[in-house]
C-alpha cells in the first residue's frame, strides 16, 4: 500500500481536530459563518423547483397587543402578503406581541423566575403560522418593519395541521437559534437567518420572540417560506461534519425536538446497578440537596445514572416544588408526565406554559390546549391550596369550565389574559377567592359589564396589589371609583385601551388621591388624560415608576417635569404620539433626568 494513503488520513483526522478546537473557541460570528459555508454546500437538482410561500393562517400564538375584535396590532396580520414591507414606522397593520423591554419583569405583578430554567431557553413569547403547501426548507424570511431583532428561535413540525388523518407521531425541529442581541437601528429589515436543513417537509413554522432587549414593541409583516418538494441530497462534504454537534451553546437542541430524548432520561433515572458512592455519602442530606438544586430537569435525570445515592437525591420530591417544565414543551407527552408523576408529590408551583400543543398531553395524562373543563376540575379537586394559576391565552377553554375556579379559595394570583371567562363565573370567582393578590383580566371580551365586576373586586378583594383591565370595553368612572374605594392596596393598574373613560368625570384624580401605593399605572390611548391628572400623581403617587399616557393630547412638557421631580423612582414615561411633547421636549426632560427612559413616537 502506498504510503501516501495513512498519511491522508492523519491529515484528514488532525484538519478535524482543528474543527472542533476552532468552533468551540470562535466567537458566535465565526461559527455562524463556517455554518453558512457548509450548508452552502447542499444542492438540489435543477427539477426540484424552490417554492416561495407566504403564510396562509395564523394558528397559535402567546399574546398581542391588538384587541381581540380587531385587525390592528395583532397576530392575525401575519398571514398572508405583507401590509407594510418594506415601509419603516409604527403601522396597526403590523403583528405586534404586548411586551417589551425589561420594565415588565420590574412591576409589581411579575412573578418570581422559575428555579432550573435552562440558561438556552430565553423565549418570552410565540406565534405558529401555516403554509399552503408542505417543503423541505430552505430559508424563511421575516419581514420586520419596526425595532427588529425580536426573533431568537424558529422551528419547523413535522405534522400537517390541513392533512385529514392525525399524524402517529409530531415532531418539532429547531431550524435556527440565537440568544436575544440587540440592535442600534430601529429601521425595517428583511431577516434571512441561516438555516439548517431538516429530514422531513412542513408547511407548520414557529417563531419564538424576546423582546427584553428591545427599547419599543417589535413589529413584524409578514413570513416568507422558501422550500422544495423533493427531500434534497447533501454532499458528503456537509454529512461529515455538523457544526451543531460541536456548539456547546446548541448541545441540548442538537437531538431537536424529540420527545423520545426527554423521556429516555425520565425513565432511565431509576438506577438498577450501579458504581459505589464515593464520598457523596460523607456529605449531610441536605448539603447534597442544596447543590442539586442548582442543575436544570434533563441533568437531574442524567446524574441520577451515576449512583444509588445520587438517584435518591435527583428523585426526592423536594427537587421538584418548583417545576417549571415550559422549556421543554416541544418534548412533553403523556409519558413524561407519568414518569415525573412520582417525584411531584410535594409541587407548590408548576409551569405548563405552551405544553400539551398538537396532542401531545391528553386529558387522562394530565388528569393549553389540552387544558380543558375535565382539567381544571381535577386541579381544583385535587390542589385546594393553590396559590396561583395562570391560563393566559387558553381561549380554546369552554366559558362553563372556569366555574371550578372558585373552589380554589387560596388563589392568590389569577391570570386570565384572553381568555373567555364569562360574567357569572367571573363574579363566583371574586366572591370566594378573596385572598387575591394579582388579577389578570385583559382582554376577556364575554365580560358584559366591567362596572359591576369592578364592584365586586371593591368589595371582595381587600389585599388586591395588581390589576389589570388592558382592552376592557365599559368600565366607566363608577366602576373606577369602587376599585379606588374598595382596593387601597393597589400598586399597579393597567388600563390601556380603555375607551369609556373620561378625564372630565374626575376618575383619574380620584385615582391618584385614592391610591397612594402605585408603582405602575397605564393610561394607554386614552385621548382625555390632561395636565391635571399628571399633577394629581406627582402629588399623591410619589412611588410611581412606570406611566404610559400614549396618545392623550392634553399633556404638556411643564406638567411632566413636575412629576419626574416629585416621582424619584420613575423609570419609564410613554408620551407616544402625545401631541404636545415634541422631540425638543423629550431632549430637556432626558437631559434634566437621565435615569428614566423616556419613549416617544410620530404619527405616520
Amino acid at each position: 500500500m502506498s504510503p501516501v494513503f495513512p498519511m491522508l488520513t492523519v491529515l484528514t483526522v488532525f484538519y478535524y481536530i482543528c474543527l472542533r478546537r476552532r468552533a468551540r473557541t470562535a466567537t458566535r460570528g465565526e461559527m455562524m459563518s463556517s455554518h453558512r459555508t457548509i450548508e452552502s454546500n447542499s444542492r438540489t437538482s435543477p427539477l426540484n423547483a424552490e417554492v416561495v410561500q407566504y403564510a396562509k393562517e395564523v394558528v397559535d400564538f402567546s399574546s398581542h397587543y391588538g384587541s381581540e375584535n380587531s385587525m390592528s396590532y395583532t397576530m392575525w396580520n401575519l398571514a398572508g402578503v405583507p401590509n407594510v414591507f418594506p415601509s419603516s414606522g409604527d403601522f396597526t397593520q403590523t403583528a405586534v406581541f404586548r411586551t417589551y423591554g425589561t420594565w415588565w419583569d420590574q412591576c409589581p405583578s411579575a412573578s418570581l423566575p422559575f428555579k432550573r430554567t435552562p440558561p438556552n431557553f430565553q423565549s418570552q413569547d410565540y406565534v405558529e403560522l401555516t403554509f399552503e403547501q408542505q417543503v423541505y426548507p430552505t430559508a424563511v424570511h421575516v419581514l420586520e418593519t419596526y425595532h427588529p431583532g425580536a426573533v431568537i428561535r424558529i422551528l419547523a413540525c413535522s405534522a400537517n395541521p390541513y392533512s385529514p388523518n392525525p399524524p402517529t407521531e409530531v415532531r418539532w425541529e429547531i431550524l435556527w437559534s440565537e440568544r436575544p442581541t440587540k440592535l442600534n437601528a430601529s429601521q425595517a429589515r428583511q431577516f434571512k437567518p441561516c438555516i439548517k436543513q431538516i429530514n422531513f417537509p412542513t408547511n407548520l413554522i414557529r417563531l419564538e420572540v424576546n423582546s427584553s432587549l428591545l427599547d419599543y414593541y417589535t413589529e413584524l409583516d409578514a413570513v416568507v417560506l422558501h422550500g422544495v418538494k423533493d427531500k434534497p441530497v447533501l454532499s458528503l462534504k456537509t454529512s461529515l461534519i455538523d457544526m451543531n454537534d460541536i456548539d456547546d451553546d446548541a448541545y441540548e437542541e442538537k437531538d431537536g425536538c424529540g420527545m423520545d430524548s426527554l423521556n429516555k432520561k425520565f425513565s432511565s433515572a431509576v438506577l438498577r446497578e450501579g458504581p459505589n458512592n464515593g464520598y457523596f455519602d460523607k456529605l449531610p442530606y441536605e448539603l447534597i440537596q442544596l447543590i442539586l438544586n442548582h442543575l436544570t430537569l434533563p441533568d437531574l435525570c442524567r446524574l441520577a445514572q451515576t449512583c444509588k445515592l445520587l438517584s435518591q437525591h435527583c428523585c426526592d420530591p423536594l427537587q421538584y416544588i418548583h417545576l417549571n417544565l415550559q422549556p421543554y414543551w416541544a418534548k412533553l407527552d403523556d409519558t413524561s408526565l407519568e414518569f415525573l408523576q412520582s417525584r411531584c408529590t410535594l409541587v407548590q408551583w408548576l409551569n405548563l406554559s405552551w405544553t400539551g400543543n398538537r396532542g401531545f398531553i391528553s386529558v387522562a395524562g394530565f388528569s393549553s390546549h389540552f387544558l380543558n373543563e375535565t382539567c381544571l376540575e381535577v386541579i381544583s379537586e385535587m390542589c385546594p391550596n393553590l396559590q396561583a394559576l395562570n391560563l393566559s391565552s387558553c381561549d380554546k377553554l369552554p366559558p362553563q369550565a372556569f366555574n371550578h375556579i372558585a373552589k380554589l379559595c387560596s388563589l392568590k394570583r389569577l391570570v386570565l389574559y384572553r381568555t373567555k371567562v364569562e360574567q357569572t363565573a367571573l363574579l363566583s370567582i371574586l366572591n370566594f377567592c378573596s385572598e387575591l393578590q394579582h388579577l389578570s383580566l385583559g382582554s376577556c371580551v364575554m365580560i358584559e359589564d366591567y362596572d359591576v365586576i369592578a364592584s365586586m373586586i371593591g368589595a371582595k378583594c381587600k389585599n388586591l396589589r395588581t390589576l389589570d383591565l388592558w382592552r376592557c370595553k365599559n368600565i366607566t368612572e363608577n366602576g373606577i371609583a369602587e376599585l379606588a374605594s374598595g382596593c387601597p392596596l393597589l400598586e399597579e393598574l393597567d388600563l390601556g385601551w380603555c375607551p369609556t373613560l373620561q378625564s372630565s368625570t374626575g376618575c383619574f384624580t380620584r385615582l391618584a388621591r385614592q391610591l397612594p401605593h402605585l408603582q405602575k399605572l397605564f393610561l394607554t390611548a386614552n385621548r382625555s388624560v390632561c395636565d391635571t391628572d399628571i399633577e394629581e400623581l406627582a402629588c399623591n403617587c410619589t412611588r410611581l415608576q412606570q406611566l404610559d399616557i400614549l396618545g392623550t393630547r392634553m399633556v404638556s412638557p411643564a406638567s411632566l417635569r413636575k412629576l419626574l421631580e416629585s416621582c424619584k423612582d420613575l423609570s419609564l414615561l410613554d408620551v407616544s404620539f402625545c401631541s404636545q411633547i415634541d422631540n425638543r421636549a423629550v431632549l430637556e426632560l432626558n437631559a434634566s433626568f437621565p435615569k428614566v427612559f423616556i419613549k416617544k413616537s410620530f404619527t405616520q
